[in-house]
């Protein structure tokens, strides 16, 4: 009843416009295979100024059971946080690839490849953890959101980011990005910490 109750409270009255928009563009590239090499994240291209890449490359995917994971997940995290957390949101989804690029580009110059939105759909739902938990300190929905969240960054790290969990690439020279993940987990603290910081300001304070 508590994550009924969790979720609930986040539903809102109108469908994720901005996510849905996303989902329908991974889902274009994904009928056209052809496209993949034009728009992935490639070390190479970017270096000789292809910067579309920063972005389009997270809308890549290796496969259909890749799409379908990433792009699902996408959608659902639209509907909770779209609504509540709009400007957020709407930032994140141009600012948060864009960042975890940056992060690839700068701190791990060996990966030459990257696509898809796992990394994205981490930080928006670590964001929407913190806020939830912040809401709500002893409910343990968020708390245990939380928990998987860091549990899969740690069994990326001891396995060496190998494979895709339950999700098989079409390409087996594809590995989960662990740094990506890391990157991810980075801008949602510091848009909940900005976010945090600016409501606290904008609070009256009482004169004494």
């Amino acid at each position: 009843m508590t994550v009924l109750r969790s979720l609930r409270s986040l539903l809102p009255g109108r469908p994720p416009w901005a996510f849905l928009a996303v989902s329908l563009a991974v889902l274009v590239i994904q009928l056209n295979p052809a496209w993949r090499d034009a728009l992935l994240y490639d070390r190479g291209a970017l270096a000789q100024g292809e910067w579309w890449r920063i972005w389009t490359g997270h809308l890549v995917h290796f496969g259909w059971p890749h799409f379908v994971a990433d792009a699902g997940l996408l959608f659902i995290l639209g509907w909770l946080l779209e609504a509540r957390h709009r400007r957020f949101s709407y930032t994140a989804l141009i600012v948060m690839p864009a960042f975890i690029s940056a992060v690839i580009w700068w701190g791990e110059p060996a990966m030459l490849r990257y696509g898809g939105l796992s990394a994205v759909n981490l930080g928006l739902l670590l964001y929407l953890a913190l806020q939830g938990w912040q809401r709500n300190w002893t409910d343990w929905f968020w708390p245990a959101v939380l928990a998987i969240y860091v549990g899969e960054v740690i069994f990326e790290i001891v396995q060496g980011g190998r494979g895709g969990g339950m999700i098989r690439f079409d390409d087996p020279g594809i590995h989960v990005a662990t740094s990506a993940h890391l990157a991810s987990a980075a801008y949602a603290f510091l848009a909940f910490a900005g976010t945090a910081l600016g409501a606290r300001r904008a609070t009256p304070r009482a004169n004494h």
